[in-house]
């Protein structure tokens, strides 16, 4: 019996610049009207809250990572066990939430435990968001060489 080989596709930079901007506008736009939805707010104000909240993840993904990496260097205990990458995540969350829940509620002029539940209604979303995606983007774009 043969298997089919999967069909490779866009490569290297270009795959990741296609990857990283068809991404991040179906999300702002899909996260835009879940956040109009969701706060009672126009979709242009919950879009400026979803290209914030976007940048912010960028911004905070670079810096949080720098220091965990920092704290990380300096353990005894080497390596990456399932709970520094547990802790890794949880920490990477709530620094995000902390981050997220005000602003969304100060600029969506809602209270903080509507902007609690949008902001976890958002890390929900993008779990789904994400695994949909990436299926699309082989399906469309094949795989990249590494995958193959």
């Amino acid at each position: 019996m043969t298997h089919a080989h999967p069909r490779v596709g866009l490569q290297g930079i270009r795959r990741r610049i296609v990857y990283v901007g068809l991404y991040e506008l179906f999300a702002i736009a899909i996260s835009s009207a879940g956040l109009a939805l969701g706060s009672g707010s126009s979709v242009e104000r919950a879009g400026v809250a979803a290209i914030a909240s976007t940048l912010i993840a960028v911004v905070w993904n670079v810096v949080y990572n720098a220091v965990f990496e920092r704290w990380e260097a300096r353990q005894t205990v080497r390596g990456r066990s399932f709970r520094r990458r547990a802790a890794h995540a949880i920490g990477f969350e709530l620094g995000f939430i902390i981050t997220l829940v005000p602003l969304f509620a100060w600029w969506l002029h809602i209270g903080l435990w509507q902007a609690l539940v949008l902001d976890i209604g958002l890390s929900v979303f993008f779990l789904v968001y994400t695994f949909v995606f990436n299926l699309g983007f082989d399906k469309v774009f094949g795989l990249p060489a590494s995958a193959v």
